[in-house]
């Protein structure tokens, strides 16, 4: 019986991972998954659900992430049209096994079919050529339900010893035999590698049938198999129980169906800020640059601004990233040697390592403006129809200034009745929130409220936040 190559696949986009390779832009708080980089308008996320929406249907696409990026994944997902309960919730980060078990479980239980494909992406990679992945994912179903689990592998552009290496040899399907995981090579043996033809860069994008992953599971790798077949409500235990291992360690390089198909897409992982410049547009001095910037003579610099104007003469090479709180310069090929200093500066106890002047909650979003040892300045936007956490503070007063739309503001004391506390703020108006006194902002309109918040106080760090009440049930 032929197989019905019709059935649209199932997507997991996996965006549970942190890093500060591109700091100052990507920090703690917002990993560079949640990014514009390379000139492009929307976001690494958003791109990579763009990409899978054009191959499936958004209603089967997931998202597998941290619960302390729900709000964040949300945000930027449903500014492009998904709708519904596309997140699937990682009560901790286990590594891409316990992960993708995760996310089967999930599609399991909301309907998928065991028969059904699944294609697995990383959600912080960037891949130019849209129409070639596509046709390279058609292949892949192909491979899939001939029964084997597709690893796509990334024609290598240079002997790079940052990545691993998948082998690989010819049969007569439209796909290869991957024969062999290698572990990251030194640069003589990448250079064989890239000349032999036969290897390819692993870019961890999988295509499988459930059923073949799972019997794959309980065969390599039966620690994290449990999950399969649990009740809803035990799902987490069973996730948490899983080791911490990544998918191409626990499953891949053990079992015999594996199939390769190339993929040559102008694809990068966009690991440094070198790559982010090579991977931008330019202008005729091949300078890549965003943000407000004018350069006088010199050539081949990426320059990334934020709000101010940047002004630059005779700059030959070089990296700039200006942030509100931040800035990092380094000559082109070295910005490898970030991360020593994103360490040093972790080891220092630098906020500017982990907190991000942008943020999204499920209320909408804030950006730090200002800050300094007694006052930070916010611009806050509440998207229409909600409100922010019932809330006080030990040890600073907030002052509202409503910028745009209007505010419904609640001000009282403890174990006070909050009905008939409420008051209406309007554009132009502001009110001034003691320390210690419960609070709730909330945005009744049909427009975003916009407010710019100055907060005063011996200590203005975002933990000091009691909730009393939580529409979205937060603990932290």
């Amino acid at each position: 019986m032929e197989k019905d190559l019709s059935q649209k696949p199932y997507a997991l986009i996996l965006a549970g991972g942190s890093g500060t390779r591109l700091w100052p832009l990507s920090r703690e708080e917002m990993p560079k998954q949640f990014l514009a980089l390379c000139g492009d308008e929307k976001t690494l996320l958003q791109r990579t659900a763009l990409r899978l929406i054009a191959v499936t249907d958004s209603e089967r696409l997931r998202v597998v992430s941290s619960g302390k990026w729900k709000a964040l994944v949300s945000h930027q997902l449903l500014s492009i049209g998904m709708r519904g309960d596309f997140i699937i919730e990682e009560s901790e980060g286990r590594n891409t096994a316990p992960a993708i078990a995760l996310g089967m479980a999930q599609l399991l239980l909301s309907g998928a079919s065991p028969d059904d494909t699944v294609l697995v992406c990383p959600s912080d990679h960037m891949i130019m050529d849209e129409e070639n992945f596509r046709q390279a994912v058609r292949v892949a179903i192909g491979a899939a339900n001939d029964g084997n689990l597709v690893t796509f592998g990334i024609k290598p552009t240079k002997a790079d010893t940052g990545f691993g290496y998948i082998k690989t040899s010819h049969n007569t399907t439209p796909w290869l035999v991957a024969e062999e995981f290698v572990e990251k090579p030194d640069l003589a043996t990448a250079k064989n590698y890239v000349e032999s033809g036969d290897y390819y860069w692993n870019g961890g994008i999988f295509c499988f049938r459930l059923s073949d992953m799972i019997s794959a599971f309980e065969t390599h790798f039966p620690e994290g198999a449990s999950i399969f077949g649990a009740e809803r409500e035990h799902i987490g235990s069973h996730f948490l129980s899983a080791p911490k291992q990544s998918i191409d360690y626990a499953v891949m390089e053990k079992a015999r169906n594996i199939a390769c198909v190339p993929l040559d897409a102008g694809w990068s992982d966009v690991g440094s800020w070198d790559s982010v410049y090579e991977n931008s547009p330019k202008d005729k001095k091949n300078n890549a640059s965003t943000g407000d910037i004018f350069l006088s003579g010199g050539g081949d610099n990426l320059i990334i601004g934020s709000d101010r104007l940047i002004c630059g003469v005779d700059l030959d090479s070089m990296i700039i990233v200006d942030t509100p709180d931040a800035l990092f310069i380094s000559p082109k090929g070295s910005s490898q040697k970030l991360r020593d200093v994103v360490k040093a500066l972790s080891d220092a106890g630098r906020d500017e390592v982990t907190e991000s002047p942008m943020s999204a909650r499920p209320w909408g979003t804030y950006r730090v403006l200002s800050k300094g040892d007694r006052q930070k300045i916010k611009k806050i936007e509440v998207v229409p129809g909600k409100r922010l956490s019932l809330q006080y503070h030990v040890h600073r007063s907030e002052h509202w200034i409503v910028v745009k739309g209007v505010a419904r503001v609640t001000i009282c004391d403890h174990g006070e009745n909050t009905q008939g506390k409420e008051i209406f703020v309007h554009e132009g108006e502001s009110v001034f929130v003691p320390k210690g006194k419960l609070h709730r902002l909330e945005n009744p309109g049909k427009i975003p409220l916009e407010i710019i918040e100055v907060q005063i106080g011996e200590y203005v760090g975002e933990d000091d936040i009691e909730r009393v009440d939580d529409d979205f049930r937060r603990t932290s």
